[in-house]
């Protein structure tokens, strides 16, 4: 196993894991502990993921079952150490507009994920389906009510 090369593809992806793991989550904080877990998951199947067709699809993957083992453990629901701090100033992707992130940030976790993976990383459906370990009519049912809820977000903050 090379620790430089896994230490490389991370240095390369940061950037693109942040984005993902901040479009799933609803501030920094979360997202970079949602990056750390899965760098580290990383780390301990590096050897299987470098021999993966996509090492992104691979850690893709993984971020999206902690995120939603995460999100169905409601760990952070029971347990509050801290106020939520601020929103960090200067970091947000200039691609994705606030009052999106926003709205997606009250989408479900599931639905979240699933539009994150069609619309924000473009995939297919078979792809969200086989990433998620669902059906296609689950990936499409699953898109079609968070593509409802942020919709109707983005309606009310507009009001």
């Amino acid at each position: 196993m090379s620790d430089a090369e896994f230490v490389g593809y991370v240095r390369e992806r940061m950037d693109w894991l942040r984005r993902v793991a901040h479009l799933l989550c609803p501030d920094w904080h979360d997202a970079d502990d949602l990056v750390q877990v899965t760098i580290t998951r990383l780390y301990l199947y590096w050897r299987r993921a470098r021999q993966a067709d996509s090492v992104d699809a691979y850690v893709r993957t993984i971020m999206l079952r902690v995120f939603l083992g995460e999100r169905r453990a409601r760990w952070r629901k029971r347990v509050l150490l801290v106020a939520d701090p601020p929103e960090m100033v200067g970091e947000a992707d200039p691609t994705t507009g606030v009052a999106v992130r926003t709205a997606l940030a009250a989408v479900p976790a599931r639905q979240r994920a699933t539009l994150v993976l069609r619309f924000y990383l473009d995939l297919s459906v078979a792809e969200t389906a086989d990433a998620l370990r669902c059906s296609e009519g689950t990936v499409k049912s699953q898109t079609a009510c968070g593509l409802a809820t942020l919709r109707a977000h983005l309606t009310h903050q507009e009001s």
